[in-house]
C-alpha cells in the first residue's frame, strides 16, 4: 500500500469507506467472525481506533 493511503500522524481524523462483496462467510463462519473482532479490538486499544457506523 502506497502512503497516500496510510495514516501517518494521530493528530488529524481518518475516514474510510468500505463496501464488501462476497464477505458472507467472513460473518458466516465463526473463526472468521472471531479473527475479524478481534483484530478491530486490538486496533481500538493499541492504535487507538474509533469505530462508527451509520446505515440506512
Amino acid at each position: 500500500m502506497s502512503t497516500k493511503y496510510k495514516a501517518t500522524t494521530t493528530e488529524e481524523v481518518y475516514f474510510i469507506t468500505v463496501f464488501a462483496v462476497g464477505w458472507i462467510d467472513v460473518f458466516t463462519r465463526l473463526n472468521q467472525k472471531q479473527n475479524l473482532i478481534k483484530s478491530l479490538e486490538y486496533c481500538q486499544k493499541n492504535k487507538g481506533l474509533q469505530i462508527r457506523a451509520t446505515g440506512d
